[in-house]
């Protein structure tokens, strides 16, 4: 149950006043809930990104044109608009012992200005003044009110990010009445930390954000935000704690057999492990030794060799005859997975099958009866895994690819495939280490840090668009020597709004070049034909694929040394170098071309230079959190990442540390979150709706 004190924050915004079914809708938009009802909590969370600062208040002589100022002033006269010229400015002329200030209105209505600004009355203005024809104005001031006025006038105003239709100032009056609803809530934080860092508490730092007394109140840095953001980030760690306890706490079985298996695998590689992948699999056969659950992240470098290292995973536990699954994100990395272990399962005797979308009928009811008899050792499948009538005779281990497209929800399904369900997870995406504290905080980490023996480094090079003819060219001699060559665009039609090469587009183009030799493969193509398109291109009869980003995750071709990519500054880096990591996987020197449209900002120049620098995955990911933050690194923002609605990783990632400390102490002193400080701690998960790590709690 959500503690009742919470009630007023969870309440509806349309019950503040002047917000109505017309504001709701556009108040869902701005906070990123359309579809589902706006509540008081979220436009307290909607903080400012700036301020108007009024404090300025000098005589008329002083005023600098060009500067925000609030100034105490006569009216002196009205010269209304000539009745035969309705669009000339209304003017009221002003002044003090110093000087005359002109106020400008357009479109004015007479009767409100006059009631507004009577004549031979003080009042105080505040806008931003200009000079015009040798006279100091101020066109629409901001604020006009007499004395009691400017006792209540907020010198510093919060200027918030805006939606079409909402007005700034029926955006702050909402606000004005959201903090007079603030509850009285117990302190959730450690009060010795509170008091060492001098964090206000939570309703003050809202206070202070929102009313703010200067303008370094609301800079993200402050004290009032950097305690909001510690809060976040604390509930996002307690969740990812009682995820990993709740998945850890039926006891785990021992799933590490002899090793045999392996022995034969190993042997029927055609090279060695690295010490990567040799230390990575001592350390996730030591978890499968443990009689408690696995949940282990290996994150590797683009051709670092993961898939190797999972299939051995995998072995270990098909060694005391259990299965194992190896879950992808698309069936085009599935049948990657598939070519590369196939031969390898082969040799030690291992039982596998695939299971996506594609499989139907009697082949797919075939392959759930070998399934569940226990006739297949090793599954690999899509999202199809999670599915009802997926049953396992005993899985044992659960393997998951491209962990960042599978959220929280979907590691629980797996697991529920069978009793403690270990679960090891790959990325081929290196993840600054902050962000793995944020997102897997619940998981233990490997990392693959070298290439595989025989790779060669690429060479990357960056090439203004305007090149294209000699580019085009150079992909031809490449052709004539034999070599084959990705040629990546960011869209597949031409869009009307944005002027980029679309891959259907470059592939007409390509093709009265290179002839049949030029092959197509984008997101919109059926699953057949996308692998029709990329057979024809792995076995040679196609030497030029023409692509977008489908082919950035999994697709293996030794024989590519070629990438050329189209508007390189439109993708993030971890794309980038994620598409390069498709070259240079065979024995021949690879070049990766990186097209761009001139003139490049600082920071694409910048991204762009780092990637020329480096092969080092983890290094491109961590200069690109500092340069783009964290949506980039991870993929976009569609990628099942929750993004922080407080925090800011390129302000606060320094309270990542201690709230994952303090998160991990509370969990070992109150596992079931029933003492005191727990009690104030259950208000936390609510209010950043991580309510569903509560109910973990309440099922025991």
């Amino acid at each position: 149950m959500r503690p009742l004190s919470l009630n007023p924050l969870f309440a509806a915004l349309t019950s503040l006043p002047g917000v109505g079914p017309k504001q709701e809708k556009l108040y869902a938009r701005l906070l990123g809930r359309e579809g589902d009802t706006p509540r008081i909590a979220d436009l307290l969370f909607h903080l400012p990104s700036g301020v108007v600062d009024r404090r300025a208040q000098p005589k008329l002589v002083d005023v600098q044109p060009g500067t925000v100022v609030t100034v105490a002033v006569t009216v002196d006269k009205h010269k209304p608009s000539p009745p035969n010229r309705p669009r000339a400015p209304y003017r009221v002329y002003c002044s003090d012992d110093t000087g005359t200030l002109v106020l400008t209105f357009f479109n004015a209505r007479r009767d409100y200005l006059e009631k507004l600004l009577p004549e031979g009355a003080t009042r105080y203005v505040s806008g931003t003044t200009e000079l015009y024809d040798g006279m100091l104005q101020m066109v629409h001031p901001d604020r006009v009110v007499d004395e009691t006025g400017l006792a209540t006038l907020p010198l510093v105003e919060p200027v918030y990010p805006m939606t079409e239709g909402l007005g700034p100032n029926l955006l702050r009056k909402a606000v004005e009445g959201a903090l007079e609803k603030l509850p009285d809530l117990p302190e959730w934080q450690d009060k010795a930390w509170v008091s060492r860092e001098r964090l206000p508490a939570f309703a003050d730092a809202l206070r202070s954000l929102h009313r703010p007394a200067e303008p370094r109140d609301i800079e993200p840095a402050s004290p009032a935000w950097s305690r909001l953001a510690y809060d976040e980030l604390l509930a996002g760690q307690l969740a990812l704690g009682l995820v990993r306890a709740h998945i850890r706490r039926p006891a785990g079985r021992v799933h590490a057999g002899d090793g045999k298996l392996r022995e034969k695998i190993v042997k029927a590689l055609p090279y060695s492990l690295t010490p990567s992948q040799k230390r990575a699999l001592e350390e996730i056969t030591a978890d499968l030794a443990l009689p408690q659950r696995m949940l282990r992240l290996l994150q590797g470098d683009v051709g670092s060799g993961k898939t190797i290292v999972a299939l051995l995973a995998a072995t270990a536990v098909i060694e005391t005859g259990r299965q194992a699954a190896i879950m992808a994100p698309t069936e085009i990395l599935v049948r990657q997975h598939h070519k590369t272990i196939a031969p390898l399962a082969e040799a030690a005797g291992i039982r596998i099958a695939i299971l996506t979308g594609r499989e139907k009928g009697k082949e797919r009811a075939a392959t759930f009866e070998r399934l569940a008899a226990g006739e297949i050792d090793l599954l690999l499948g899509t999202h199809a895994l999670f599915q009802d009538d997926v049953a396992f005779k005993e899985l044992a281990l659960a393997i998951v690819d491209e962990q960042h497209r599978f959220g929280v929800h979907q590691r629980l399904a797996l697991a529920r495939k069978g009793a403690a369900v270990d679960v090891l997870v790959l990325t081929a995406t290196p993840i600054p280490r902050t962000l793995v504290l944020t997102y897997f905080g619940d998981m233990d980490m490997s990392e693959l840090r070298e290439k595989p023996a025989g790779r060669k480094p690429i060479d990357t090079r960056t090439v203004a668009l305007d090149r294209l003819e000699e580019v085009i060219d150079g992909v031809g001699r490449a052709l004539n020597n034999g070599q084959r060559v990705y040629w990546v665009c960011p869209l597949v039609e031409e869009s009307e709004k944005i002027d980029l090469a679309a891959a259907s587009d470059r592939y007409e183009m390509l093709h009265q070049y290179f002839g049949d030799t030029v092959e197509l493969v984008h997101g919109k193509m059926k699953g057949a034909e996308k692998d029709r398109a990329m057979q024809r291109f792995a076995s040679g009869d196609a030497r030029l694929l023409v692509a977008t980003t489908v082919i950035e995750v999994g697709v293996d071709v030794p024989e590519a040394t070629v990438m050329v990519i189209e508007h390189a500054e439109r993708f993030g880096l971890a794309q980038l170098h994620q598409l390069r990591g498709r070259i240079g996987r065979g024995s021949e020197h690879s070049t990766c071309l990186l097209l761009y449209k001139a003139p490049l900002g600082e920071t694409a120049k910048a991204r762009l230079a780092i990637l020329r620098d480096t092969e080092d995955g983890f290094r491109i990911a961590e200069e690109d959190l500092k340069l783009r933050g964290e949506g980039d690194v991870l993929g976009t923002r569609q990628s099942g990442m929750p993004g922080f609605r407080l925090a800011r990783m390129e302000f606060h990632s320094h309270l990542l540390g201690p709230a994952r400390d303090d998160a991990a102490l509370i969990l070992e002193r109150d596992p079931k979150l029933a003492g005191e400080r727990a009690k104030a701690l259950l208000h936390l998960l609510y209010l950043f709706e991580k309510d569903e790590a509560v109910r973990l709690i309440q099922a025991g």
